[in-house]
């Protein structure tokens, strides 16, 4: 005889790493609604119904669901989950910004959907796999990198982002930046990437494609030393921008091509 399910059984996920952390865990039967913007795994667009984008969601579309969890991240949420919370659900809003954090997320869904020794293992592996790829690159020349989220206004990398940059062998030129929790925080000027002269330039605009001309247009970016070596590379957002498993597996590996692409 089966155990009956102990925690949440109805969960709606509100962005992508929720989601798929649920299904690593292989408590996916548990999601009854999901963000318009998941694309991990695949096949969760195919069996669960969208009930929001990132910022905005339909609290009535939501509600219908009758979910006894609404699992957010971050203060971007923070409208959507005040409405939620007056319709009388539960909400759970995550704020990860490390690679420490995010591991912590893992281990907190898994204790609360009682998969507490599947999570310790996924993030086992994890952390495994960060330490194999600093391994990969150990006493090769570090690049000096800069990673832009956005162009208009300028925004340079998170922390969990930078601290892979730098497992991935590169050395994120304003590290100094992306400990910042707020995106305004990260805000730089075309004159201090200029300065910092980056030898590996990559794009990720979260939700919009990269617009080369765009972004060697701004005054002395042509001359930067990236510009100059062609080191310039968009690198899709599902697998670095979301803090979850994606950044962790496919995303650093993805970051290693880039800055030392024969490791």
């Amino acid at each position: 005889m089966l155990a009956p399910m102990t925690g949440p059984k109805r969960i709606v996920c509100l962005t992508e790493e929720s989601t798929e952390t649920l299904y690593a865990l292989g408590e996916e039967h548990r999601i009854v609604g999901i963000s318009a913007y998941t694309v991990r795994p695949p096949e969760a667009r195919d069996t669960k119904p969208v009930v929001s984008a990132f910022i905005g969601g339909s609290v009535k579309k939501i509600a219908a669901l009758e979910p006894d969890l609404v699992i957010g991240f971050s203060d971007i949420q923070a409208d959507l989950a005040r409405d939620l919370i007056r319709a009388g659900l539960n909400v759970l809003v995550f704020n990860q910004r490390s690679v420490a954090e995010i591991c912590d997320v893992v281990l907190t869904l898994g204790r609360i959907v009682d998969a507490g020794p599947r999570a310790e293992a996924l993030v086992q592996g994890y952390r495994e796999h960060i330490e194999a790829v600093r391994v990969r690159v150990d006493g090769r020349k570090r690049p000096r990198v800069y990673f832009e989220e956005w162009l208009d206004p300028t925004i340079t990398g998170i922390r969990w982002v930078s601290e892979l940059i730098e497992s991935a062998g590169g050395d994120d030129v304003f590290a100094d930046r992306s400990v910042g929790a707020m995106a305004k925080e990260r805000f730089v000027t075309t004159d201090e990437i200029v300065v910092r002269d980056p030898e590996v330039y990559i794009a990720s605009w979260c939700g919009e494609p990269f617009d080369r001309g765009a972004a060697l247009g701004r005054p002395g970016m042509g001359d930067i030393a990236a510009a100059r070596s062609n080191r310039i590379h968009e690198m899709d957002p599902a697998i670095i921008l979301q803090p979850g498993p994606a950044a962790l597996t496919d995303g650093l590996e993805a970051l290693v091509a880039l800055i030392h692409p024969s490791a």
